[in-house]
């Protein structure tokens, strides 16, 4: 064989599924003659698997002939407190539901490749959870359309999609109203990754919040929520010739970073300087002090999109979803009031 000759590819269960018009579980389910499949449906994948010649990988069709109802889970966020929190929900939920879960994983935010997650889809799974940022990706969104697999998104808004989050803006708000109250006049905010909605949704509560009182000095830096750029946000915002009183990092390995800055700096937080956070994950309160920050209740979030991921695909109803989970702020020790009144005050 010559250098510049491929091998040909073989046809896949994605093929016949495109080819047919269906989800590459209604292929599995006709390969293993279910009875829950109709007619109609039926003799189209039957005419694409003799037309393209499909011939079943045995290893593919021995892993779904399992009642197991089987759920892909694609992530990849840099956030490592936000992502064990996420897991662990869809863990225990589908512990509860007796549901096989299959993961697959980008790196550094970013999705893993075209060949991987259709590898993912061709394994058998019924329906995918997107973690954010994935949500909100074209790219792995497009893949999967063509699959016509039903998705669940959490943290984020998508198209066709169940969605499920929180008010990002009005928790973002309410923080910045908590700190306003307690006196704060300079005020630092750290944007989480801007690509995401729920990053651009934060900022916007923040702005709302600042808007309202007329008489703030605010600064914006750019994060993406790892702690690697809270370090780089906070010493950006510290760096300032008079630098906020308070420190509002849209996560809180971001908020954890800051206050490594502030303790680098001899600074006592929350006497020198007031930090929060946001998705109380483990990372806030594992440090000292422990931050005031947003209850995201990450897991509660994970585990109600994997319910309606199962409803979705045993119900066959593709509607999209959006559903609203209640968030709270969580006031800890890394919060006060400034410890002297900013000039004009």
């Amino acid at each position: 064989m010559s250098p510049n000759t491929r091998r040909p590819r073989g046809v896949t269960v994605i093929d016949v599924a495109k080819y047919a018009g269906v989800s590459p579980m209604t292929v599995s389910r006709v390969i293993n003659a279910d009875p829950g499949v109709r007619d109609s449906t039926r003799v189209r994948v039957t005419d694409a698997i003799r037309t393209l010649n499909y011939t079943p990988n045995l290893v593919a069709r021995s892993l779904v002939t399992s009642r197991e109802v089987r759920i892909g889970v694609i992530y990849s966020n840099p956030s490592a407190a936000f992502m064990s929190d996420l897991l662990a929900g869809v863990f225990e939920e589908a512990s509860a539901r007796a549901a096989q879960l299959i993961l697959l994983r980008g790196d550094n935010g970013k999705p893993p490749t075209q060949a991987a997650i259709e590898g993912l889809i061709a394994s058998g799974v019924g329906g995918i959870i997107l973690a954010p940022p994935l949500g909100e990706s074209d790219v792995v969104r497009t893949i999967l359309a063509a699959a016509n697999l039903p998705i669940a998104v959490v943290g984020a808004v998508a198209p066709d999609a169940i969605c499920v989050s929180i008010d990002n803006r009005r928790a973002a708000y309410d923080m910045t109203r908590h700190l306003i109250g307690l006196g704060h006049r300079k005020l630092g905010f750290i944007l989480g990754n801007p690509d995401q909605s729920a990053s651009r949704e934060r900022l916007a509560g923040f702005e709302m919040a600042v808007e309202e009182d007329g008489a703030l000095e605010t600064q914006v830096v750019r994060g993406d929520f790892s702690y690697a750029s809270g370090l780089v946000a906070g010493e950006e915002l510290l760096d300032q010739p008079t630098p906020p009183t308070a420190v509002f990092a849209s996560n809180d390995d971001m908020a954890a970073a800051v206050v490594s800055v502030a303790h680098r700096r001899h600074l006592d937080v929350p006497g020198d300087l007031t930090v929060t956070g946001f998705d109380d994950s483990t990372a806030a309160v594992t440090l000292w002090p422990p931050l005031t920050t947003i209850h995201q209740p990450v897991r509660a979030l994970a585990a109600e999109a994997l319910q309606r991921l199962i409803q979705a695909m045993r119900s066959g109803v593709r509607t999209p979803q959006s559903h609203i989970l209640d968030h709270r702020l969580i006031e800890r020790e890394s919060t006060a009031g400034p410890r002297r009144p900013a000039p004009g005050v």
